[in-house]
């Protein structure tokens, strides 16, 4: 979904960026996509935001229309990114629970989707991609009003463009799939009523305006020369403006839901016997088969954020491909290392963090960069899952933040020292100059963790005061008799198993 971005052109000093293989130029080989703005088809402008820069001449322009391909693979990552929610990420975290709450965690993964497709629709997209402020859009198009079945959006090149609604809901599945992810973090003793609660207000609070940090600038089509890229700048999102690079949601998706988890798994408060009952996983054998949903959704979600059916896209795919075994080999060897043999938890765990590491940087570093980055993944989440874990004390029953956190922060901050050109990057694409700007590491580093320290504050604060206004208002934890019985027939009135 999303593709971040680069640079801003300030008189072109500062460069806006895409990845080198963005096709800006006449003729150029396929490109990809910008993870932003949206514009009715009908205009010669990519969007309402570039149309303050752009020459009246431009509306003389023909109007854009969208590549049937390019639309084709956004509808399928669409797809893809919702098989990650319903059911990969629901068996996955199925899986690791105890029998007795099987069905609760498919119920909060399945109608947390539910839910947050539906809010998506009604306010979501107009706020998190709409012109307004560094950290809100606008409601100008709440209910997909003026989304039509011929507006289009920018992508990533120049003059390059696809279907709204196809954006509409490629873009919802990430805001779906992140709240779902948060559900991990205090499985098993959450109140199901106060998760849909915090949902809504998290969602709004946090998912939306980080997305839009992140996310939201004019298009391409907007940098037409140094002056035209000044004010296009100014109408980014804050993050956009700062320079962070996520090409598919490293900080808007996971280290967003990782802190909210987090915190939701300090405020709940442990559950009964952590630490002197077992709590082993009941089935590896679903959480294997959640696991490999998710890394074949996964496709869609990294590839599918290049918003083109092109080179680029393939890049994320293979980046995507290699970094995730990478991290599930390095994960198992360690631990057979460390613990004497090897196993299946491990090594679905490994993959997992491997795609949360590639997320931001899968289209911006080269094969080799994916490979370094999915070996220390796996390393790195190895101890988030057990050394962090047991610093920070909390429990945090599927480890969400010491794989979708840990992972999210790795990924982010080394996107911005495999991008670089020098070590197999793409670089980042001037779209004034009309070529790949010069690339500073140190610089663009600095812009990675500007982007991991909003998220980490903002979703921290965000998430904290939901979940103490939802524990005032109705609770947040189920009684002591409900959770030793299980979730699932004290909240559900049903059984996942019947033997």
């Amino acid at each position: 979904m999303k593709r971040t971005l680069a640079i801003l052109a300030l008189l072109g000093v500062i460069n806006i960026g895409a990845p080198v293989w963005a096709e800006d130029k006449p003729a150029a080989a396929a490109s990809t996509g910008t993870s932003a703005v949206t514009e009715p088809a009908a205009s010669a402008t990519p969007s309402s935001t570039a149309a303050s820069a752009a020459p009246a001449a431009a509306a003389a322009a023909p109007a854009l229309v969208a590549n049937k391909g390019d639309n084709a693979w956004i509808m399928v990552s669409a797809a893809l990114v919702i098989l990650m929610s319903i059911p990969g990420l629901a068996l996955f975290y199925g899986g690791l629970v105890r029998t007795k709450n099987m069905l609760s965690v498919l119920m909060q993964v399945f109608v947390t989707f539910s839910l947050i497709s539906v809010l998506w629709v009604v306010y979501g997209y107009s706020v998190a991609f709409t012109e307004g402020g560094g950290f809100f859009g606008v409601l100008d198009k709440v209910f997909l009003k003026g989304v039509t079945v011929d507006s289009v959006v920018a992508t990533f090149s120049k003059g390059v463009v696809i279907s709204e609604l196809a954006y509409v809901i490629f873009q919802g599945a990430f805001a779906a799939i992140t709240c779902g992810l948060i559900v991990g973090a205090f499985a098993e003793r959450a109140k199901f009523a106060a998760i849909l609660v915090f949902m809504v207000i998290w969602f709004t609070l946090s998912y939306l305006p980080m997305a839009h940090m992140v996310w939201y600038w004019a298009g391409p089509d907007a940098y037409l020369d140094a002056a035209a890229g000044e004010a296009a700048g100014k109408t980014a999102g804050f993050l956009f403006q700062k320079g962070a690079l996520d090409f598919a949601g490293g900080t808007v998706v996971h280290i967003n839901a990782a802190i909210a988890g987090l915190i939701g798994a300090i405020v709940i408060g442990k559950r009964i016997g952590y630490g002197r009952e077992s709590m082993a996983p009941h089935s590896l054998t679903f959480t294997m088969i959640g696991a490999s949903l998710l890394w074949f959704g996964w496709f869609g979600f990294n590839a599918g954020s290049a918003l083109e059916a092109s080179g680029g896209a393939a890049l994320a795919m293979v980046n995507t491909w290699v970094a995730t075994a990478c991290a599930a080999l390095s994960w198992m060897l360690a631990e057979w290392l460390l613990k004497g043999k090897p196993s299946m938890l491990g090594a679905a765990s490994g993959a997992v963090s491997g795609l949360v590491a590639i997320t931001p940087a899968a289209g911006f570093v080269g094969v080799m960069g994916a490979i370094a980055i999915g070996l220390l993944a796996g390393v790195i989440c190895l101890w988030g899952v057990n050394g962090l874990k047991r610093l920070l004390g909390a429990d945090d029953s599927l480890d969400v933040f010491g794989v979708h956190g840990v992972g999210g922060i790795l990924g982010a901050i080394l996107t911005g020292v495999f991008t670089d050109p020098a070590l197999g990057g793409t670089g980042v694409y001037d779209y004034v100059a009309n070529k790949v700007g010069d690339y500073d590491m140190a610089a663009q580093v600095i812009s990675q963790l500007w982007g991991v320290g909003t998220v980490i504050v903002w979703s921290g604060v965000v998430s904290l005061v939901a979940f103490k206004l939802v524990d005032m208002v109705i609770g947040l934890r189920v009684p002591e008799e409900e959770e030793r019985e299980g979730l699932d027939i004290t909240s559900h009135g049903e059984s996942a198993y019947h033997y």
